[in-house]
């Protein structure tokens, strides 16, 4: 069977066993008590059942099991096969993890030692870690030290894996970033010809369309713990592609693919900071929080956060398509700096990090109204 065939029989596969699934997973999650309750912080106003996340990882499991038999013999390379590995051994351990705090709502700290188990069995168990680097505007490639590579790796898949748990306060909303972030490794993934990707890529993308049938709103059950971390964690694991040469151009493409969730993580960072409250605090601070509070619908936020999702997924897919030209480092410089820019602007005006405070804006006022002032002044003479 061609190779193009057996992706498209996984995400099929993938697909069906979610949809199946989920409903299965619903009524089981009400079983053992897996549910969310309504409070002041949560959107929601009813009790629902969480743990949806297990529907997405049976379905990528299920899928990748049913069609690996079918993969063309010399298709990947033997150490491809250690990112497989990596996925289900260190996604095995993440799912459970997710789960049971579905169940009993473990403590931040023991969510986050599991997490590090998981990074460490990709690190130490298949040798998956960024090994070279190369300084921005630099043609070298240079060896990254171990005691270098290996933390910036651990702490990338920890980052990745709570980033997306964080922006999952909204019907659909985590499983849509996620789906986009993933469409955006699938296509790029294909134009590098990176088999392994490919079909991580397109089992996961089946199995999150096929739970989103049950999560977009109004949502009959949320993905929980056990989906956003499983997700995040597959999403730090599949991004790792583009570390292959960390030129400065190479280093902003996995950014720019989690875009939304990093943003909306960094500035919940720095607004708990500047509010003097715990960087794990829960609070109703976050982009799909502020964007309800300017009056948007549930719908609506989410679907403009789709939106920026997929602009960040573009961006990414054009900045890997600018690595082989010339002065495709400044490009990304320039890139970079619009990015923050606009984002400083976009946090600024909806109140993500303080409502009152806004330096950018305040300073772009008063240089436009010292530039009124000159052409005022000009004109009169």
């Amino acid at each position: 069977m061609p190779i193009g065939a057996v992706y498209a029989v996984g995400f099929v596969i993938a697909l069906v066993i979610a949809l199946v699934l989920t409903p299965l997973v619903k009524k089981f999650a009400f079983m053992v008590g897996a549910i969310d309750k309504p409070n002041h912080r949560k959107v929601h106003t009813r009790i629902m059942p969480r743990m949806g996340g297990l529907a997405i990882y049976l379905a990528f499991v299920g899928a990748f099991f049913c069609v690996f038999a079918l993969i063309p013999e010399g298709t990947w390379l033997p150490k491809d096969s250690n990112l497989v590995k990596a996925m289900l051994v260190g996604g095995t351990i993440i799912i459970v993890t997710g789960a049971l705090d579905d169940r009993f709502e473990l403590s931040a700290k023991l969510k986050l030692v599991f997490q590090i188990i998981a990074a460490c069995v990709v690190v130490f168990g298949f040798d998956i870690h960024i090994s070279f680097v190369s300084l921005p505007f630099g043609e070298n490639m240079q060896q990254l030290k171990e005691w270098i590579g290996i933390p910036v790796t651990i702490l990338w898949i920890v980052g990745v894996t709570n980033a997306i748990n964080l922006i999952d306060g909204l019907d659909g909303l985590a499983a849509g970033v996620s789906g986009i972030a993933i469409s955006t490794i699938l296509i790029m993934a294909i134009i590098m010809g990176f088999q392994p990707v490919i079909l991580m890529s397109t089992l996961l993308l089946g199995g999150i369309i096929g739970f989103m049938k049950y999560n977009f709103h109004p949502a009959k059950i949320f993905m929980g713990d056990s989906g956003s971390l499983f997700l995040g964690y597959c999403l730090a694991l599949l991004s790792l592609i583009s570390f292959k040469q960390i030129t400065l151009v190479s280093f902003v493409i996995p950014l720019l693919i989690i875009g939304v969730p990093l943003s909306d993580t960094f500035f919940a960072i720095i607004r708990r900071l500047v509010n003097k409250k715990p960087i794990f605090a829960p609070d109703k601070g976050h982009l799909h929080h502020r964007l309800q509070d300017l009056g948007f619908s549930h719908r609506r936020t989410v679907l403009m956060i789709w939106g920026i999702a997929a602009i960040f997924g573009a961006m990414a897919i054009i900045q890997s398509a600018v690595i082989k030209f010339n002065g495709a480092n400044w490009i990304t410089f320039a890139v970079v700096c619009l990015v923050i820019f606009f984002l400083q602007i976009g946090a600024e005006v909806i109140g993500i990090v303080d409502k009152s405070r806004r330096p950018v804006i305040n300073l772009l006022t008063k240089l436009g109204l010292k530039i009124g002032k000159v052409n005022a002044e000009s004109r009169s003479k």
